[in-house]
């Protein structure tokens, strides 16, 4: 099974949330090793190579990173194609807002769930009876939240990155159960 693991990142804390994902996979089964890769450097090539796809992005005012979202578009010709239709594919994001809110981390989790329904993908969600769900999980998938009280970046939990590692080793799990 080939894994795909794309992203974008400001502040790192999105690539701290990629790591724990691909720890996760690995933890999950030691035979898969998770391609980790910049949103601006992942082509339409990797995306027709992986079996499981994870997207990744910092909330920029309520949506996605741009870079991501360019990948997305690009992606459109796959679309066309129905190249990427019974992949499997899981989100997790990064965001800060005011008064803990988040501001934005499930629009953005919708819009990349909503890209991958549209390829005819199969999407799995992030169930509140797994680790660290209560920190760092949305049923949409992994969440970090990625700012301080007054709306400036700040480094995601220790919490947030086990939600990350155990909503890999889900994805995975029912990966395998798909594919």
């Amino acid at each position: 099974m080939n894994i795909l693991i794309a992203y974008h990142s400001d502040y790192g804390n999105t690539k701290k949330m990629a790591d724990a994902i691909a720890a996760g996979i690995r933890a999950a089964n030691a035979a898969l090793q998770p391609v980790l890769k910049l949103a601006e450097q992942t082509s339409q090539d990797d995306l027709l190579d992986a079996d499981v796809i994870f997207f990744g992005t910092p909330v920029h005012m309520g949506s996605m990173a741009w870079p991501m979202k360019k990948l997305i578009d690009e992606a459109g010709k796959l679309w066309m194609e129905g190249a990427l239709e019974g992949k499997v594919g899981g989100v997790f994001v990064s965001g800060g807002g005011f008064g803990n809110a988040g501001g934005g981390v499930e629009t953005t989790m919708i819009a990349l769930h909503a890209h991958f329904l549209e390829q005819g993908m199969v999407i799995i969600g992030f169930p509140k009876h797994l680790s660290g769900y209560a920190e760092g999980g949305l049923h949409w998938g992994a969440y970090g939240r990625s700012g301080n009280h007054e709306g400036m970046p700040a480094s995601i939990s220790d919490a947030s990155l086990v939600a990350a590692r155990s909503y890999g080793a889900h994805v995975v799990e029912m990966a395998e159960k798909i594919i």
